[in-house]
């Protein structure tokens, strides 16, 4: 899916909408599908956006003892304030795509890429030497918790467990590389012909997969050896991120300095994706409506602020508000993570195997100097097996949103 939404933005030179309307003219509702799901996507990775903001504001205003109170984030996105801290965050990524994809998205990202990334390196390499002393007298030490990441446990896993663990995996993977969303189209109508496209899929690939790894080197121990090695405190979700690593930074004496590196960390990694999110739906308006640049952003930007807004104070003042029993920021992350996207996948995968032929995207693929060695596993993979997920994904998260399976 990755490979088919560069070289479908190559190969077009169009955002999404105008990228399947060129490849076929009845098949622009795909490409109206994928200009929505970015935007509403926005609306709650602004909130997360905030959240990170507030959390580096704590640290640079104080000592991190505030952070360090575990009711310190309910009362900070139940509060009508935190509404405010999502809209900076969402002016920050619009100031940055305002100024264009050369002087703006381009020089940020080279700028924040390699930071983010001597950033990851350098915490996880510290977590791995940290050791904490338990009362009972237990060394505690970041090398056992990188045996704790890295030793699967299949303890207790069920086959209704583990049917949720793949299904996880495979909706943070569709999120993770940005596909069906429009957004590698519209960085791949930016894709030089002399590219090798499956080199840069390739590339792709293992430094998503790799900082992916280096992040849970760079938590996982350091959470494990201060909190006594209790499994319970690995969980997963904001808790993790905003309750128990405060307290980690604390229990290592340099709260405030840590708090700060890490927070800032992830603005750079969480800035990078609104970066994508926003780009796309704003080069879509200057497909579509003829629009400049800088007017495409501002629109682009009020609607996702209006929106993000709503997911802000879904916590909140609206917190009474429930669609199929979900607060808005829940309920815009199940419409495009669990149904838009999967179909749209769906969709893509029937359009290039049965309308349009495979050999569009292989020539693509291999145009200039470019070689295709994935050639018999894409095309295996594009007629049956992505499909397949994807109406899985779609199919289960559905029936699990509704009541009609538990999950």
């Amino acid at each position: 899916l990755l490979t088919t939404d560069i070289a479908i933005g190559r190969k077009t030179g169009k955002s999404a909408i105008y990228a399947y309307e060129t490849m076929r003219k009845k098949w622009k509702f795909l490409g109206v599908l994928t200009f929505l799901v970015p935007i509403l996507i926005m609306t709650y990775y602004a909130v997360i956006g905030g959240w990170i903001l507030k959390y580096i504001t704590i640290y640079l205003l104080g000592s991190g003892e505030q952070a360090v109170d575990s009711n310190c984030f309910s009362n900070f996105i139940s509060a009508p304030s935190s509404v405010w801290y999502s809209i900076a965050f969402m002016l920050l990524t619009s100031f940055i795509v305002y100024n264009g994809v050369e002087k703006g998205i381009e020089r940020v990202s080279k700028f924040i890429m390699p930071v983010l990334l001597l950033m990851v390196v350098g915490i996880a390499v510290f977590s791995l030497t940290l050791k904490t002393t338990l009362e009972d007298g237990t060394v505690r030490t970041g090398l056992q918790g990188l045996a704790v990441y890295l030793t699967p446990d299949l303890s207790g896993i069920t086959l209704e467990r583990f049917l949720q663990i793949a299904l996880d995996a495979m909706s943070q993977l569709f999120f993770s590389l940005s596909v069906s969303m429009g957004i590698m189209i519209t960085y791949g109508s930016y894709v030089k012909k002399d590219v090798d496209l499956n080199k840069s899929v390739s590339q792709i690939e293992l430094m998503d997969t790799g900082v992916a790894f280096l992040a849970g080197v760079m938590i996982i121990p350091a959470v494990f050896a201060f909190s006594g090695g209790d499994p319970n405190t690995l969980n997963a979700g904001p808790s993790l991120m905003f309750i128990t690593i405060p307290k980690v930074f604390a229990s290592m004496g340099l709260g405030t300095p840590i708090g700060i590196l890490f927070f800032v960390l992830v603005l750079c990694a969480a800035l990078t994706s609104s970066i994508a999110l926003t780009e796309s739906a704003v080069s879509t308006f200057q497909d579509e409506l003829k629009w400049c640049r800088q007017k495409s952003t501002l629109v682009v930007g009020a609607i996702m602020i209006v929106l993000g807004s709503l997911s802000s104070l879904g916590y909140g003042p609206l917190a009474c508000v429930k669609i199929i029993g979900m607060q808005f920021l829940d309920f815009f992350d199940f419409l495009t993570n669990s149904v838009m996207m999967p179909i749209a996948a769906i969709a893509t995968c029937l359009l290039i195997s049965r309308v349009i032929g495979l050999k569009k995207i292989e020539d693509e693929v291999v145009l200039g100097e470019g070689t295709f060695k994935r050639k018999k596993i894409f095309n295996f993979m594009i007629k049956y097996l992505c499909p397949i997920f994807a109406a899985i994904i779609l199919l289960s998260s559905v029936a699990n949103a509704f009541g009609w399976i538990s999950m």
